[in-house]
């Protein structure tokens, strides 16, 4: 599939396209040369992370405002929806109420996408839309298939906590939609990405904050033998354009964006250390705090059948580049109070 080529001079739009994610989708359709749009409201995303983009290539906009969603939405052909609130396990298990905000915020955007013409709309799902019961058991090393979860067979709704439930929301009005023939659309699971330009609300940032702090007794969440497919965030976007370029027969469809591999979090953390070079002398597992299910990792059967493709990106790899630019950053958590005082923000 040759994705650059889709794109090339086409209209897109992303929606949280200053968040940490989507400014990474942002760079690689500018890099192709697309006519690329951002919309945020700038709540959590920052506008330093969308570089050389032009001034009026950027519109403020809070999506949860329908009146003003419907009155300043931009033209364009394809809409990447990756706007939400959204922050990491301590927040979504923290602040429900503000998460379901998303159900608004997700009708608003595809009014708006079908009222101005856009043809293609994709939209950032989440994996915790799965069955909590899949994902259960640590030891078992489950692989998601996009069959598991849904809206139309009974028993395979079953979402993870309130951000769950609105993603899987978010698919079914896509669905919806799409069904009625307003634009094509495809919501892409994503598992538990990482890199740059992630804060430290999120696990991976989080426990690479506390080892160049070098915090010992080194606290994690939970007992460590949760399992995550940690997925860098290049990975991540590489499964976003290529779904989005997808061209099929469904009007809509979900595929999962993320590795196949379970990592405990005790991996995960020994791989900072060896990067680092340092290491505690005890782990304190902190069980009373949110750790979400015990297992998740991603079935990538149907995205390397419709288009070739899985994430190949290291954790190793991975783990060292953004290693390498949290330890650069000048306005990072200098101490431990500095760095409790954000974990459970957005």
């Amino acid at each position: 599939m040759l994705v650059d080529s889709a794109y090339r001079g086409k209209s897109v739009l992303v929606t949280g396209g200053a968040s940490f994610i989507g400014s990474h989708l942002v760079d690689r359709l500018v890099e192709v040369d697309a006519d690329v749009v951002v919309v945020d409201d700038f709540s959590s995303g920052r506008r330093e992370h969308l570089g050389e983009l032009a001034e009026d290539r950027i519109v403020e906009l809070d999506l949860a405002d329908r009146m003003a969603t419907l009155e300043e939405f931009p033209e364009c052909e394809y809409v990447f929806h990756l706007a939400a609130v959204h922050g990491g396990r301590g927040f979504i298990d923290t602040y429900p109420d503000q998460v379901l905000v998303n159900l608004g915020i997700d009708n608003n955007l595809y009014t708006a996408a079908a009222k101005v013409g856009s043809r293609r709309v994709i939209h950032a799902s989440s994996a915790c839309v799965y069955p909590v019961t899949l994902q259960a058991d640590a030891s078992s090393r489950h692989l998601l298939s996009e069959d598991e979860a849904g809206f139309d067979v009974p028993g395979k709704a079953f979402s993870d906590g309130a951000y769950g439930w609105g993603k899987i929301m978010g698919e079914y009005q896509l669905w919806q939609f799409a069904l009625q023939g307003r634009f094509s659309g495809a919501s892409a699971r994503i598992f538990t990405a990482y890199g740059e330009r992630e804060n430290e609300s999120h696990a991976a940032i989080a426990l690479i904050a506390k080892a160049l702090l070098q915090m010992d007794p080194f606290p994690i969440w939970g007992d460590g033998t949760q399992t995550r497919n940690f997925t860098y965030v290049q990975d991540t976007v590489e499964g976003l354009l290529r779904l989005g370029a997808l061209n099929d027969d469904d009007p809509f469809r979900a595929v999962n964006v993320g590795s196949s591999t379970h990592n405990t979090v005790l991996e995960f953390i020994e791989t900072i250390f060896d990067y680092i070079g340092w290491r505690p002398d005890e782990v304190e597992k902190q069980t009373w705090r949110p750790v979400g299910v015990a297992s998740r990792a991603s079935d990538n059967r149907l995205s390397r059948e419709l288009f070739g493709w899985e994430p190949s990106i290291t954790i190793g790899e991975g783990i060292a580049r953004t290693v390498d630019w949290y330890e650069a950053r000048d306005d990072r958590p200098q101490t431990t109070d500095d760095l409790e005082a954000v974990l459970l923000a957005r």
